[in-house]
């Protein structure tokens, strides 16, 4: 067992507890509001701390290159997903995604 392998693993042992985490933060929040806020860990700062873990392992390679293009790909995709994901719940709660206070009343005032 190298010195490579041993952080590779701690590394990958942080990511697990990480998304583990996350999970149990979904499990015990109420409401989706609640929980779309652990899905942030799990979707942000495991896959960067799992690519340093396959760029110890395996060094710079087309592999790590795939990985990391991979990650940055997510993480530019996360705060979308996240924005897409609650106005869908806001959609679903209130038939609107518009807070009460943006519709105008019946005279067009706001």
């Amino acid at each position: 067992m190298t010195i490579r392998t041993v952080i590779a693993d701690v590394l990958l042992g942080l990511a697990v507890l990480v998304v583990l985490g996350s999970s149990a933060g979904i499990l015990l929040m109420r409401d989706v509001y609640q929980k779309l806020h652990y899905v942030t860990p799990a979707a942000v700062v495991a896959p960067p701390i799992a690519g340093l873990a396959i760029g110890v392992q395996s060094g710079w390679s087309v592999n790590s290159l795939q990985t990391w293009l991979t990650i940055a790909l997510m993480l530019i995709a996360a705060p979308f997903l996240s924005h897409a994901t609650i106005r869908a719940a806001r959609i679903r709660q209130a038939g609107d995604w518009k807070s009460p206070a943006d519709h105008d009343d019946a005279e067009g005032r706001r």
